[in-house]
């Protein structure tokens, strides 16, 4: 499903039940005429909605009615809180390369059962000097903050939205459960990193451990 911006996602909420004119719009939003039109345009170039009838109508597209009553369906089932979006970038020295690294991230987030996924965004592979870069967005929600904590780790995206909810009450158990599985990632990342570098490399790093940020 295409991406809506905040006020493209009112007007779409609005379509969502019949098509509307630009004056049905403001009057049940409250947007004035020159951003209405300006989101209106726009979904219109991007094949979000179109126009029907006299006077003009705007209708969302069928394929876009399906996406939004799908996500609407999961919802509903969803047993998790916390939901999030997400972008994922992958980059490979070979196109096909980074189809198959693009595929298998996508089924493991899809297989994990601490996971429910609403939708997966695949960006086109683009061309960068020597490799390929491509994107992931993840609509997705979580059992709980252990497992988003596994999902920034293993996953490693490159920003995070927090959708809802508003405020977040932990377990201790939960608490206690993510702060181990940091600990384990951060000593685990340490040792490695550590391996691969010199003495000299080692003391300047150990230098900047502790300093406070300006």
């Amino acid at each position: 499903m295409s991406r809506f911006t905040d006020e493209q996602k009112r007007i779409a909420l609005l379509l969502l039940s019949s098509p509307k004119t630009v004056e049905d719009l403001n009057k049940q939003l409250g947007i004035p005429f020159d951003d209405l039109n300006d989101s209106l345009k726009q979904m219109v170039r991007l094949k979000l909605v179109k126009v029907e009838g006299y006077p003009s109508k705007y209708k969302l597209m069928e394929n876009i009615v399906t996406a939004v009553r799908r996500r609407k369906e999961i919802a509903e089932k969803d047993p998790f809180d916390m939901r999030i979006k997400a972008v994922i970038e992958i980059r490979a020295v070979e196109e096909d390369f980074l189809k198959k690294n693009m595929d298998t991230l996508e089924k493991k987030l899809r297989e994990n059962k601490n996971y429910t996924i609403y939708d997966i965004y695949r960006a086109k592979a683009i061309s960068e000097l020597n490799h390929y870069t491509a994107y992931l967005e993840v609509n997705m929600s979580a059992k709980d903050f252990t497992s988003l904590v596994q999902f920034m780790y293993f996953f490693g995206p490159t920003s995070v939205e927090v959708l809802k909810p508003q405020k977040v009450v932990l377990s201790m158990d939960d608490l206690q459960d993510a702060l181990m599985e940091m600990a384990e990632m951060i000593q685990s990342y340490n040792a490695s990193m550590l391996k691969s570098m010199s003495k000299d490399e080692l003391e300047e790093f150990a230098k900047g451990l502790y300093q406070p940020k300006k």
